[in-house]
């Protein structure tokens, strides 16, 4: 897909205009084998377009959510619902995964990582090239394409990874605390290149983290989750505008909303049913 079709979907999702939802959750249950009550009665519109955080602790099923919206795995009970517009219909086949590992091949160079998902789909390394590149491109690794992961930093191989999930194009863009292992420094970097390419190309995007901190810098929306159950306990909509960089993370604004989520937090886990 040429980037002249991203920016289309840019202008077509212009702040304060009314955008559809992308996919519900209803009422999702997940009980494991071994009777853990990972979701219960888990319900949650994610709206086309925007970015919104699950945030909380270990345990309380944020993963278990992401990953059956993306189908690895099936609700006990409940459903997802793709039936909005086209769109919704359309962004079921169309997700990319972002784990918080890169989980790259080691024998494979950037290129070849970043190409598997269109080689599994029988594209030839010709034929893939200039997509691989426009998304190594995206994450600022064109020149490092023939870089071995054993060659590369912890931040570098994360955006690897992050380039890997956008070749195919994906309408809904899933990420599992991709940058919990990464010094604080890389982290806000890329929290910021992540920004940037929302903003440039009208993804939607669910981003599971630990930190009230970034939920906050991201998102729309932050939904505070409680565990035993995994539910939501509380959201909080995050209405400070785009773009946001350093002189935001300083800001009143941001100190307050933080204070909210971290208060959230605090009583998401105060309510756990021992």
């Amino acid at each position: 897909m040429a980037l002249q079709q991203f920016e289309a979907v840019e202008r077509q999702l212009r702040p304060g205009e009314p955008r559809a939802p992308l996919v519900s959750l209803r009422g999702i249950t997940k009980v494991f084998s071994n009777g853990t009550v990972a979701l219960q009665n888990f319900s949650l519109d994610i709206v086309q377009g925007e970015l919104v955080s699950l945030l909380g602790p270990s345990g309380c099923g944020k993963s278990t959510a992401l990953r059956i919206v993306a189908g690895l795995g099936e609700p006990t009970s409940g459903e997802v619902d793709w039936t909005g517009d086209g769109a919704a219909a359309g962004a079921r086949h169309e997700i990319g995964f972002v784990f918080q590992d890169p989980t790259l091949m080691p024998w494979a160079t950037a290129f070849g990582n970043v190409w598997l998902p269109l080689r599994l789909k029988g594209l030839s390394k010709g034929t893939a090239h200039d997509s691989v590149m426009e998304a190594l491109g995206m994450v600022g690794l064109k020149d490092f394409a023939d870089s071995y992961p054993r060659e590369l930093s912890g931040g570098m191989k994360m955006r690897v990874s992050i380039a890997r999930a956008l070749v195919t194009r994906p309408k809904l863009l899933l990420m599992d605390e991709p940058f919990a292992a990464l010094d604080e420094i890389t982290r806000f970097k890329l929290n910021n290149d992540l920004l940037h390419l929302w903003e440039s190309f009208g993804w939607t995007v669910i981003f599971v983290t630990h930190s009230v901190f970034e939920s906050v810098y991201l998102s729309e929306r932050v939904i505070v989750m409680a565990a035993r159950p995994g539910r939501v306990f509380r959201e909080i909509a995050v209405d400070a505008p785009y773009p946001r960089d350093d002189d935001f993370r300083v800001s009143p604004v941001y100190a307050e909303h933080c204070r909210r989520a971290s208060a959230a937090l605090h009583d998401a886990m105060a309510s756990e049913r021992i």
